[in-house]
């Protein structure tokens, strides 16, 4: 039997590893995402804890300079808020651009294996033909022979 060679196997070679590299972009951009998401959440428990602390400076004592440092922090905290918030959105779309482009790596690398097998198909069948015309051959011989 003759062996099967797919002549556009170097171009599925490129889209697997294209995939792959892919693959790897969508996982840095979900890490991205991750830690941005969890400096939020680490600025946004500083705030909470700012405005706790404001609000037990409210209540045991009328220390006007430590609730204005207070009050002063709150606020600086919500810029930094806002500002992480604009980095985990910009962090969500780049991870969106990132699943988009595995997509795409992902359909094109399962175009060139599906017509890798139907090529191993048509080689097949092929081969089967090739067989069965031998052995009719080799029938008409051995019988002719008689």
């Amino acid at each position: 039997m003759a062996r099967f060679r797919y002549r556009m196997q170097s171009i599925l070679n490129i889209k697997q590893k294209m995939e792959e590299q892919a693959k790897m972009d969508f996982a840095a951009a979900r890490m991205r995402l991750d830690e941005e998401e969890e400096k939020l959440q680490v600025l946004k428990d500083r705030k909470e804890t700012y405005q706790e602390e404001g609000r037990a400076l409210r209540r045991d004592s009328l220390k006007v300079r430590e609730i204005i440092e207070n009050r002063d922090a709150v606020a600086v905290m919500d810029e930094f808020i806002a500002y992480q918030q604009r980095q985990v959105a910009l962090a969500e779309k780049e991870l969106e651009q990132a699943r988009q482009n595995l997509q795409i790596a992902m359909q094109e690398t399962k175009t060139q294996e599906k017509l890798r097998e139907k090529a191993f198909e048509a080689f097949i069948h092929e081969e089967n033909a090739k067989e069965a015309k031998e052995v009719d051959e080799l029938v008409s011989y051995t019988h002719g022979r008689r």
